[in-house]
């Protein structure tokens, strides 16, 4: 159980990157009161949450209604979460984001975060649906299942407590510690995602 949960929170945590979020999140709420970064930090975790708690839940029936294999989601899902891997190696993906905080930044009025871009599609992005959905597929009985949501939960409270400490993070590691964890980070989601593959390649070749 201890090894499925730590599986499970390495995954989860590498794609929902708190550290990678955090200075995104600070800089749209950079002239926010702190009151209101509070509540919106608060908000988008609980909103991404609730998303992924759902697809966890009801994610297996949403595949047998689309009357798509498991195996072949595992394949799919792992080939996405390679591309994702390879972004955060070069660093794409946080430019990304960065690029889509400036947009909104850019904006007169910015009123509220939490919900877009914060809770979907940085916290409760494709990857972070896709792998909740495969850990769960995953696993034998409610016991495992609850293990892999114990590491969802954990995962989401790191999240917050990033959010919520986004300013003093930032000046506390700046730019350049953040980029080095993103890489690992990515070489690490690499290896997760060729699993993936490998394992839906077996179930359905019976390799």
């Amino acid at each position: 159980m201890i090894e499925l949960f730590l599986s499970a929170f390495v995954t989860l945590f590498v794609i929902i990157d708190p550290p990678g979020c955090a200075p995104i999140y600070a800089g749209l709420t950079a002239d926010a009161p702190e009151n209101d970064r509070r509540s919106m930090a608060i908000r988008a975790t609980v909103i991404a949450a609730i998303i992924l708690f759902g697809f966890a839940f009801f994610g297996a029936p949403l595949l047998d209604a689309l009357h798509i294999e498991l195996d072949a989601f595992r394949i799919a899902g792992g080939i996405m979460l390679f591309v994702i891997a390879l972004d955060m190696v070069f660093e794409k993906r946080t430019q990304r984001r960065e690029e889509r905080a400036e947009k909104l930044m850019s904006e007169p009025v910015i009123e509220d975060v939490s919900i877009f871009p914060m809770a979907m599609p940085m916290l409760a992005g494709p990857g972070a649906i896709a792998s909740i959905m495969l850990l769960m597929s995953g696993a034998e009985g409610w016991p495992q299942r609850f293990v892999i949501l114990g590491a969802l939960g954990s995962v989401m409270l790191l999240t917050l407590i990033a959010l919520l400490a986004a300013g003093r993070l930032m000046k506390l590691f700046g730019t350049r510690v953040e980029a080095v964890i993103t890489r690992l980070l990515g070489v690490l989601l690499a290896a997760l995602a060729a699993q993936y593959v490998i394992d839906g390649l077996r179930g359905s070749f019976g390799i």
